[in-house]
């Protein structure tokens, strides 16, 4: 009797833990959950990108310092901070740019033009 009894409650707990598991499971792959488990690992992946992007930028400015101290430059951007930002540094003029583009050459013009003339359907030719 008592190995009937202890073999039933061993075969009821085991029955209780897999439906909580299996219920927990359900309730983990549900479409609500699967979309907040998505958008929540959307918003660490966006915080991690804006962490990272924010550490490459103080190591380029801190990099930056270090070149500028090694080649004896100052601050290069004081130059034209005083100047209207629109306007390009002297000796930098934006060459005049043609009014349209050039034509293609005539004798390329045909050849690489067909036009539908030229989707002939080759089993209407045999």
């Amino acid at each position: 009797m008592i190995r009937r009894l202890f073999w039933f409650l061993t075969g009821a707990a085991a029955g209780v833990w897999t439906t909580v598991k299996v219920g927990r499971t359900v309730r983990r792959l549900g479409p609500d959950s699967l979309a907040a488990t998505a958008a929540d690992r959307a918003l660490e992946a966006g915080a991690r990108a804006r962490l990272f992007a924010r550490d490459v930028r103080a190591g380029m400015a801190q990099r930056q310092d270090e070149l500028n101290d090694a080649l004896g430059l100052g601050a290069p951007q004081t130059q034209y901070h005083e100047q209207d930002p629109r306007v390009l540094p002297a000796g930098r003029d934006l060459p005049e740019l043609p009014a349209r583009a050039p034509e293609p050459p005539a004798s390329r013009w045909g050849v690489a033009y067909r036009g539908r003339q030229a989707r002939v359907n080759r089993k209407d030719e045999h």
